[in-house]
């Protein structure tokens, strides 16, 4: 007997100290978590959700769509990249010397090498940071998650299964709320062959009154109503779409850091 009471006080003792650690801590930590500073900005990460977006994680959640999409962009390393910013006053000499050098998918000793031997000559070049990954060739996204990108959501909707693809940073890639709406009433027709199943119920069928409603879908003559109705999105599928749209992990962070792409402002007009 009083060895049962031994082994009960131990194994109490030991599964308690595993749910504190393994549950309890981080509960605290992510509740005491804030904002986090974007990298070379004064801007701050995340932003909180608009009321729309809000409601729209609960209908994510109400309908399963974690089932099937996950929230969590995989990275496996890093990479570097030497980009010239600046010939100088030897542009031959810099042409000829880049035209020998590997400039992409360095190591860090590597960039520094280029590095060196480019503003030798007289070049000026940026060294940039460039994750790598699976998920990020895919377009997923351009750096890991990290846990201030689920600062606002409640429950977090990290999900185990693609039978599609990761929608971490679906705001950034596929901004367009049509082609959402579009999507999850008929998802075949935007993604040819697709395996999404329709989403109907969050859409209404109705006559067309006075004039056709500016909310109704534009659908493709295989997917439309009958002449005369038309298809139109209740709220909780805009709801869905608002939140879609404010998934985004597009900012370079301290615990995720990358380099963002500099797009010229300066192009000539076409």
């Amino acid at each position: 007997m009083k060895n049962g009471i031994s082994v009960f006080i131990a194994a109490f003792i030991a599964l308690g100290a595993s749910w504190c650690g393994f549950v309890l801590a981080p509960a605290l930590q992510l509740g005491t978590a804030k904002q986090t500073a974007v990298l070379n900005s004064g801007d701050t990460y995340p932003v909180q959700r608009t009321g729309d977006a809000t409601l729209g994680l609960q209908v994510y959640r109400a309908n399963g769509c974690a089932a099937c999409h996950t929230e969590q962009i995989q990275q496996t390393g890093i990479a570097f990249e030497v980009v010239l910013t600046g010939a100088g006053k030897n542009p031959d000499a810099v042409s000829n010397l880049i035209s020998t050098l590997k400039l992409t998918g360095l190591t860090k000793e590597e960039a520094d090498s280029a590095n060196d031997k480019i503003t030798a000559v007289g070049g000026k070049v940026e060294t940039h940071l460039i994750p790598t990954g699976a998920d990020i060739s895919r377009g997923w996204g351009v750096r890991r998650s990290v846990a201030a990108d689920y600062l606002y959501d409640s429950p977090v909707q990290l999900g185990s299964l693609r039978a599609g693809p990761d929608l971490a940073d679906a705001g950034t890639r596929l901004n367009n709320a049509s082609w959402h709406l579009l999507h999850l009433y008929a998802p075949q027709s935007v993604v040819k062959n697709s395996a999404m199943p329709p989403f109907r119920f969050l859409f209404e069928t109705r006559k067309i009154g006075d004039a056709p409603s500016p909310d109704a879908l534009n659908l493709p003559s295989e997917f439309a109503p009958p002449a005369g109705y038309e298809v139109v999105p209740k709220p909780e599928a805009k709801q869905l779409v608002a939140y879609l749209l404010s998934l985004h992990a597009d900012v370079p962070l301290y615990e995720a850091p990358y380099t963002p792409v500099q797009i010229s402002t300066n192009a000539p007009a076409k």
